[in-house]
């Protein structure tokens, strides 16, 4: 039977912040095997209420009543600049942290401001990349600084702002390029808390000057409130995991664009039915996520010995999970594997009249270094529509 399969992507460049590039990488060694579908409790979903004038009153600062722009020249070089620098610590492997089967050495840059000193003592941000990123994706390093370095700069040197230290870390795990694997990177961000609770923290804060008189449990929970964990995007799920595993060690909690998975087997969304996880891997695994799978009743299947192979992942789907219609979503990576292998029926685009000029966007299709190289794919167009906001909806076949 013939499977149908279409990719939906939204073309939407935005002016400021952009997500850094796609990549996708297997880790090392084990045999196939195949697990059944499991089910799952529900969650109950909560409903946060506004928070009035008197809540407002009670909270550790000021929530203010609408988002301020940057101001212009924010994100040019200041005149009192703060510095990078990098901290490299020891961990362990996220899948089998509790065990310390595998060491780890792994880098965190730290921001210092302008005027540092061992004399005076500093509160701590924590700052967490999204997906298809690392720890120099927010800030950059020292020699090839990102703009958001200079806001920072900008934001201190104007009282905006108090001196503080930022730490950049990451939780890529045996590769720099698993956050941009989405399923292994919502299991990774469920297990960041152990290497930052044991590992991070107590590194930063033993070597910059912090509110914490010691690096012990105790001694960091009893400086909680001048600490804090933000994240974007992933970023933002990292927050959540963290919050649910270690709330007692920071005061704030800055989520962005993000919100808490109700179960790491499942993805959940207000108003539509809970959609299970079938994590597709190839047969040089770990045996450790394997073995992580497993504990968390996560459903998986192999499609290919080292790389992606998608007619035999469209083939286990049908005979599997009865799958014949699928939607791929995916970065520019996972989208022209698809088209490399003529699996492709639809390509279907949302294009928004927004203009970005960076050089670091996310681009549709993008080659891996494994695929060979092949002609241009060429579309037809099968109908064009006009959305809200002046929006366009593209919709093509193949030739």
């Amino acid at each position: 039977m013939r499977k149908t399969v279409f990719i939906v992507m939204a073309a939407l460049l935005l002016l400021g912040m952009t997500a850094c590039g796609n990549s996708m990488e297997q880790q090392p060694s084990q045999t196939e095997n195949i697990e059944q579908e499991q089910t799952v409790t529900e969650n109950t979903q909560t409903e946060v209420d506004t928070v009035d004038d008197e809540q407002r009153n009670n909270l550790s600062g000021t929530i203010p009543d609408e988002l301020e722009y940057i101001p212009d020249g924010y994100r040019s070089p200041s005149e009192h600049p703060g510095t990078l620098e990098k901290l490299t610590y020891k961990t362990w492997e996220s899948f089998s942290y509790e065990d310390h089967a595998q060491e780890l050495t792994k880098e965190a840059w730290v921001y210092l401001p302008y005027g540092y000193s061992e004399e005076q003592k500093y509160n701590v941000f924590y700052l967490s990349h999204g997906g298809w990123s690392n720890e120099t994706s927010l800030m950059g390093t020292d020699e090839a600084t990102h703009s958001f370095k200079y806001v920072i700069d900008h934001a201190i040197e104007d009282g905006k702002i108090q001196p503080l230290i930022i730490v950049l870390p990451t939780y890529n795990n045996t590769s720099g390029e698993d956050s941009g694997n989405y399923s292994l990177a919502l299991q990774l961000t469920d297990q960041f808390h152990n290497e930052l609770l044991n590992d991070l923290v107590p590194a930063v804060e033993s070597k910059y000057s912090t509110y914490a008189e010691d690096t012990t449990s105790d001694g960091l929970i009893a400086s909680s409130d001048h600490r804090g964990f933000g994240g974007f995007s992933m970023g933002s799920v990292n927050i959540w995991c963290t919050f649910r595993y270690g709330l007692g060690y920071f005061r704030y909690f800055m989520p962005m664009s993000g919100g808490p998975a109700a179960s790491v087997e499942t993805i959940e969304k207000k108003g539509r039915a809970k959609a299970h996880i079938v994590e597709v891997l190839t047969e040089a695994v770990h045996i450790d996520y394997l073995a992580y799978l497993r504990k968390k009743e996560i459903s998986y299947i192999f499609a290919g010995k080292d790389t992606l192979d998608c007619w035999i992942l469209l083939e286990k789907l049908y005979r599997l999970f009865s799958i014949e219609r699928l939607m791929i979503a995916g970065g520019g990576l996972m989208n022209w594997s698809f088209v490399q292998e003529d699996l492709l029926d639809e390509l279907s685009i949302v294009m928004a009249p927004v203009a970005d000029g960076s050089t670091r966007a996310v681009s549709i299709f993008e080659k891996a270094d494994f695929l060979s190289a092949r002609s241009p794919a060429v579309f037809k167009l099968k109908e064009a529509k006009t959305l809200d906001g002046d929006t366009l909806w593209l919709r093509y076949t193949r030739r």
